[in-house]
């Protein structure tokens, strides 16, 4: 498809800003049962005493969040090949059940492979915030990019 953003369109220090998600309580239970089934992320009173001081979303909850939002931020609107790594992942603040929550991205820094010239190499920073901007989560990572030869 040509209408899909490709390398190019990506340039270096790029803010691509991601939709909203509203995270319920009921979710961060389900996943925390099934994917990381600790206090703070199933019972509201074990949760208030615990380090996060309320029901909170486990960090790899909050991070599949984040790049969900990513990829209907952009990813699907573009010419996305594929990711080989997140380099760093911080969890910064709990995200607590009940926030809304939105992303961003940013370029860091861009290049062509030199072994595959059809492949840009974007190394990327996502954030995650509540609507009060606290910044809760940040991935940096590396996301591979179609690009477009005449």
């Amino acid at each position: 498809m040509t209408d899909l953003l490709h390398y190019k369109d990506f340039p270096e220090g790029m803010v691509i800003p991601f939709g909203t998600y509203h995270l319920s309580r009921e979710e961060v239970i389900e996943y925390a049962r099934e994917w990381d089934p600790q206090p703070m992320h199933l019972d509201e009173e074990a949760a208030k005493r615990s380090v996060l001081g309320g029901l909170a979303a486990s960090g790899w909850q909050s991070s599949a969040i984040l790049i969900r939002l990513a990829v209907d931020g952009y990813a699907n609107k573009s010419a996305a090949m594929a990711s080989n790594s997140m380099e760093e992942v911080k969890w910064l603040k709990p995200v607590y059940a009940g926030e809304t929550l939105t992303g961003r991205g940013t370029v860091l820094s861009r290049r062509i492979s030199s072994k595959r010239p059809e492949m840009g190499i974007l190394k990327m920073k996502f954030e995650l915030f509540n609507m009060e901007g606290e910044l809760k989560v940040e991935i940096t990572g590396v996301q591979f990019m179609g690009v477009r030869h005449p």
